[in-house]
């Protein structure tokens, strides 16, 4: 039993193991997990030649301004289409600095329960790259809001990530402006309601959390005024500011709760008193316990997080720990079907790699589905097993695993890539199929599609 939770604890709570790993998790391995939550490890991720959120929202503006230049002094011309991309190339390039150096650090970190988690979270408040103003930004609203406070309090995650600049143009709160505010009045600009709404239905209270149109309709109103300074305001470009002109006055009603007005202080009020709403912890220890249990996680283990949630007042790393006692999570049967992410994480951690062909990168996440910062929709990528059991995803995968195992195969031994990734919890058929493989090729391949290598 010890053997079996040593791999739970390294790939249901981390992300898959590294060669030695294993061993290193065998003397205690919720010991190991629980260590990983320590605030001192907060600043792991070295962010070295990757640009802030407002140094690469001012390089895209300057950009953009670049383009529309071009296309004035080239109307009607025949490079019209090359002109019309040509704002999002540095933005682009950044993107893929993100995607490499979140992809390397997944890989390599010695902390990976603290590394699901932060992708948890990052999935959570999803941004997504549909905008292409998001596309120099995205990464940036990870390293930001989400990182730094994983292991902190939900309403400080919350904040950070709602008044992010990603996030306020993802959902268009940047354009959105009081009726009746100053700028309203004078531009005839009007409301928007994205944020309002994915804050409460996908961020806080849940979709069964209480909450009416009205509520999104006045929480929208409240929200005015948080928008991101563009090369022509007073305020640094790229940076979220408060702008009172946009602002919707008076007295606003959320949840029945009256907020005064208090200008940028009212939406805060608002977040802080979500944040410790019952719904919010239920539906976060929901989620979590989808992630880390089953698909359909007993009611006894989301009982015992939303309540840890409200004894601690969300703190979200006593939430972190309580998670890991829970007896429910340490099935040895592994039910949860990897996400394409998980999946290609888990496979190069298996074989000890510590480099990345950057060239190549974002095509195999392209391939096998799941490119990073670019959910569907702000509800996230799928964390359902059925979201990506289609035969056409199983088939990209045994495409990747057979185009990696010819690279490098040849050095790998499959049955010491199973034994370190997998120990215990391999079962009888798969040991027997890698034993009886005509080449370390095809062990390899028969190792990564393995049903124990897919699952977590």
């Amino acid at each position: 039993m010890h053997a079996y939770k040593t791999m739970i604890a390294t790939n249901r709570f981390g992300l898959g193991a590294r060669p030695g790993e294993a061993a290193e998790a065998a003397a205690d391995p919720r010991g190991w997990l629980q260590a990983q939550l320590e605030s001192s490890r907060t600043g792991e991720f070295q962010a070295t030649g990757l640009k802030s959120s407002d140094q690469a929202a001012k390089e895209y503006f300057e950009y953009q301004a670049a383009r529309r230049k071009a296309q004035k002094e080239n109307a009607g011309g025949a490079d019209d289409g090359k002109v019309n991309d040509m704002g999002m190339e540095k933005p682009r390039t950044n993107l893929a600095r993100e995607i490499e150096a979140r992809t390397r650090f997944a890989v390599t970190t010695k902390n990976p329960y603290r590394e699901r988690l932060v992708r948890f979270w990052s999935n959570h408040f999803t941004v997504s790259i549909s905008r292409n103003p998001v596309v120099p930004i995205a990464g940036a609203f990870e390293r930001e809001a989400i990182r730094p406070n994983v292991t902190g309090f939900f309403y400080d995650m919350l904040f950070a990530a709602e008044t992010h600049p990603a996030m306020l143009v993802y959902l268009d709160n940047a354009q959105s402006v009081g009726p009746n505010s100053t700028g309203g009045r004078r531009r005839g600009r009007g409301l928007n309601e994205n944020l309002a709404r994915e804050i409460l239905e996908l961020h806080t209270v849940g979709v069964d959390g209480g909450y009416s149109q009205e509520d999104v309709t006045s929480f929208a109103k409240i929200l005015t005024g948080w928008t991101v300074a563009g090369p022509r305001d007073r305020n640094p470009t790229g940076k979220t500011y408060f702008d009172d002109r946009r602002h919707e006055p008076g007295i606003h009603s959320v949840l029945g709760k009256n907020y005064p007005a208090l200008g940028d202080e009212q939406a805060i009020q608002v977040l802080r008193d979500l944040a410790m709403k019952p719904e919010t912890a239920r539906f976060v220890a929901g989620k979590l316990a989808h992630h880390f249990i089953s698909d359909d996680p007993p009611a006894s283990a989301v009982e015992k997080l939303t309540r840890a949630y409200l004894d601690s007042a969300g703190n979200l790393g006593v939430l972190s720990a309580e998670l890991v006692q829970l007896e429910e999570a340490w099935q040895e049967t592994p039910v949860k079907f990897k996400s394409p992410d998980e999946f290609y994480i888990s496979a190069l951690r298996g074989l000890g790699a510590d480099t990345l062909q950057s060239r190549g990168l974002r095509g195999t996440y392209a391939s096998l589905g799941q490119m990073p910062f670019s959910a569907p929709s702000p509800a996230g990528w799928p964390d359902e097993a059925m979201a990506w059991l289609g035969p056409d995803s199983i088939q990209k995968r045994l495409e990747w695993s057979q185009a990696l195992a010819g690279r490098v195969g040849s050095r790998v031994d499959p049955r010491q890539f199973l034994e370190e990734a997998l120990g215990a919890s391999a079962g009888e058929r798969t040991l027997f199929m890698i034993k009886g493989a005509d080449s370390r090729k095809q062990g390899l391949t028969l190792a990564l599609m393995a049903p124990e290598f897919q699952r977590r």
